[in-house]
């Protein structure tokens, strides 16, 4: 079994440099984390189906790998990466400014979260204080930091909103129990949590701040978050943090694997993905979906085209669902139970919005928007 530190070293020495040409930040490896993916391309090429769906990549000006990703709209769309950056479109992906928060240069901004072209907070990932949330209410011209994790055992991976304001960040377990800080002010202050109503960790249990999306938000106060390590689980609350409950996942496990995104369309129905990203084109055990708000979860009997780190469900669809991962994207159109491969490119996340646009982010500067098939 390998020690968290020995993990955080193996991704650590996986990852690319990444590198902002726009604003002629200095080249420097990417920040140690436990979600890295291999920087490598596919290590193979798998027929893509034809299922009229297609990523229309937007130019960013960047190369560096975006992780964080928050789909306002079809015009606005804010991506945090690598190396501190922060990009913010608000013409649907034609233009994209930096608005990166200086304190944050250097850091792996892993999550960002945005309710408009104005709001949004990110969050740094890594140990103790590398784990940090920034706040703007002015478009990115200026942050505020509102919190500084000041546990040294402490990592933390994502955070998720709900509609009224209500937020939660999700840390890997420290002392026994994976830690959550909330807000109650729309991301202003933050309090970690007592872990009273919190089940205890798995030997071995951890998050993945591979594209922000280990934590949703839910209807009402409803929050799910998801891990990997020896038992892969969901976890969920109804009353926004105060007690949850978990339950395992058929998902692949081990010390790289389990479950790296989880979404949900609305309180019952929700999908995870994930794997092994140490082999990613493997996609055994890598998908599952419940229809009874997480209580229980069922594999997907046609899964998906190898390890998966981002998902999330298509608006205006009765079951559809995308994800993405190193070795391409896939569809599927019941809800996580079957899915169809349809595209090679390299993706981290992908998040879509209300009014129907689904946003994708990777290595690269690579922002991309969902093409779908005409009905």
């Amino acid at each position: 079994m390998l020690t968290r530190r020995a993990l955080v070293t193996l991704a650590s020495a996986a990852l690319t440099g990444g590198v902002l040409t726009a604003a002629s930040l200095p080249a420097q490896a990417s920040p140690p984390s436990d979600t890295a993916s291999a920087a490598h391309g596919p290590t193979h090429a798998p027929a893509a189906h034809h299922t009229g769906y297609d990523w229309r990549i937007t130019p960013t000006g960047s190369t560096e790998e975006f992780r964080g990703l928050a789909a306002v709209d079809r015009r606005t769309a804010w991506v945090s990466g690598e190396a501190g950056t922060v990009l913010r479109t608000t013409d649907g992906g034609a233009t994209w400014q930096d608005v990166s928060p200086s304190a944050a240069v250097g850091l792996a901004l892993r999550d960002i979260e945005a309710a408009d072209a104005t709001h949004a907070v990110a969050l740094s990932i890594g140990p103790g204080s590398d784990s940090r949330i920034y706040r703007t209410t002015d478009g990115g011209q200026t942050w505020s930091e509102t919190f500084r994790n000041a546990d040294p055992a402490a990592f933390y991976d994502c955070i998720a909103f709900s509609k009224d304001g209500t937020a939660l960040a999700m840390s890997d377990p420290a002392h026994g129990y994976l830690q959550i800080a909330r807000s109650s002010d729309a991301g202003r202050t933050w309090q970690v949590m007592d872990t009273s109503g919190m089940p205890a960790a798995g030997t071995n249990e951890f998050g993945f701040a591979a594209s922000g999306t280990c934590l949703v938000s839910g209807p009402g106060h409803r929050f799910w978050f998801a891990t990997g390590g020896d038992q892969p689980r969901v976890f969920s609350t109804t009353d926004a943090g105060q007690r949850w409950s978990a339950r395992p996942v058929p998902i692949r496990s081990g010390d790289t694997a389990g479950v790296y995104s989880i979404a949900f369309r609305d309180a019952r129905h929700g999908v995870v993905v994930g794997g092994d990203f140490l082999d990613e084109t493997n996609g055994a055990d890598a998908a599952a979906w419940t229809a009874d708000g997480g209580r229980t979860w069922k594999s997907s009997s046609e899964q998906v085209d190898g390890y998966r780190s981002g998902v999330d469900f298509l608006p205006r669809t009765a079951r559809g669902v995308v994800a993405v991962g190193p070795t391409g994207s896939d569809v599927s159109h019941d809800g996580g139970r079957t899915w169809a491969h349809f595209d090679n490119d390299r993706y981290d996340g992908v998040q879509c919005s209300h009014d129907g646009a689904c946003w994708a982010s990777g290595t690269d500067g690579r922002v991309a928007v969902l093409e779908r098939p005409r009905s």
